[in-house]
């Protein structure tokens, strides 16, 4: 298997005004390397510990996303170097990434996740919850954060119907977004859905960041 080869074949897919997000969680830094040499930039971790080491062993232009459930006790790990918080389900998390980015002079770039998926085990704000933080004086005292969009994941199914309803929902939710004002720490542009196994859904449903894994690095 070509990490490179396959790389390759899934940007020639994605259009150019779709970021691709190379998941490299579980995979030896000799594979990331492979995939950096071939031009991807952008890589995504669930674990914060394994994402700092791979951080200080590769090349310091790479772009980091934190793509997995995010513990608030871990994020002082990530706080000097991560490029994206996908998945800040929660005001508390997004305080704790706002005070940690403080103390290293930072404004970190983060994503609320909207829960979608009929699996209970998906995590996510639901949209009386997304609207409470966006809305609130508490939120709009965060200086070291920018909310960037929103990310959510799809029921894992076969069902593409189901898929698409639910990538939909979450497109509304981001146009709503968008219509609110612009601040400081508030600029709506990122809409991440889409995984190996239906991110051609997602971009047909406006998505702009497609997170991708297994048809990369093959399974794990």
């Amino acid at each position: 298997m070509s990490v490179k080869k396959n790389l390759l074949e899934i940007k020639a897919l994605i259009p150019s005004n779709v970021a691709l997000v190379a998941v490299s969680k579980t995979k030896p830094v000799e594979d990331l390397l492979e995939a950096y040499e071939a031009g991807q930039r952008i890589f995504g971790e669930n674990k914060a510990q394994e994402m700092t080491e791979k951080y200080e062993k590769l090349p310091k232009d790479i772009e980091w996303h934190m793509i997995g459930h995010l513990q608030t006790n871990k994020i002082k790990l990530i706080a000097p170097y991560v490029s994206l918080i996908h998945g800040v389900d929660s005001f508390k998390v997004l305080q704790e990434i706002d005070k940690q980015a403080q103390k290293h002079n930072r404004v970190i770039n983060c994503l609320l996740q909207i829960h979608i998926a009929e699996e209970e085990t998906k995590f996510g704000l639901n949209q009386n919850e997304l609207e409470d933080i966006v809305n609130s004086a508490a939120f709009k005292a965060l200086s070291n954060i920018k909310v960037k969009g929103l990310m959510g994941m799809a029921t894992f199914t076969e069902n593409q119907p189901q898929i698409k309803k639910e990538f939909d929902y979450i497109l509304n939710r981001f146009e709503d977004l968008k219509q609110m004002e612009v601040t400081a720490n508030f600029h709506p542009e990122i809409l991440s859905i889409g995984m190996s196994g239906d991110y051609k859904i997602a971009i047909e449903c406006g998505s702009t960041m497609v997170r991708i894994g297994s048809s990369i690095f093959g399974t794990r």
